[in-house]
């Protein structure tokens, strides 16, 4: 299975943004490890902060990847945009949160992309790419 990971805002500041909230590992590093857990697929990653960015590579991943995993940061709970997207797309996209957004600041409670994916994963850390990777290829 060809998969592309997603991440939004501020994920490319992993492992020294609020570590007490997303831990001190890197994304590149875990990425590393997840290739070598899943060596059966295709795994890519990609990160923006800009919300067009996003949006255009999930419309660029139609057609070209078998399924997403996308962590969109905190356009999870702004983004009707990329919400719509995720519905236009013909390829499934499973949301991750490293933190329980449920049990966050209020504003953070509710997402709008969850809402157009098939699934979501939240507050398992990093380990929440990882089974959205298992819930895709099983």
């Amino acid at each position: 299975m060809n998969i592309l990971i997603v991440n939004g805002p501020n994920l490319n500041l992993l492992g020294r943004r609020e570590p007490e909230i997303y831990g001190t590992v890197s994304f590149e590093a875990f990425f590393d490890e997840l290739v070598r857990r899943f060596p059966k697929h295709r795994l890519s990653c990609y990160q923006s902060n800009h919300e067009g960015c996003l949006i255009d590579k999930l419309q660029e991943a139609d057609g070209l990847f078998d399924a997403v995993v996308m962590n969109p940061g905190g356009y999870a709970h702004t983004s009707i945009a990329l919400a719509d997207c995720i519905r236009a797309i013909g390829v499934p996209v499973v949301e991750v949160h490293i933190s329980d957004i449920t049990k966050r600041e209020p504003y953070r409670r509710h997402s709008y992309t969850a809402e157009a994916c098939v699934k979501s994963f939240m507050g398992l850390g990093l380990e929440g790419y990882a089974k959205a990777i298992e819930f895709l290829t099983h």
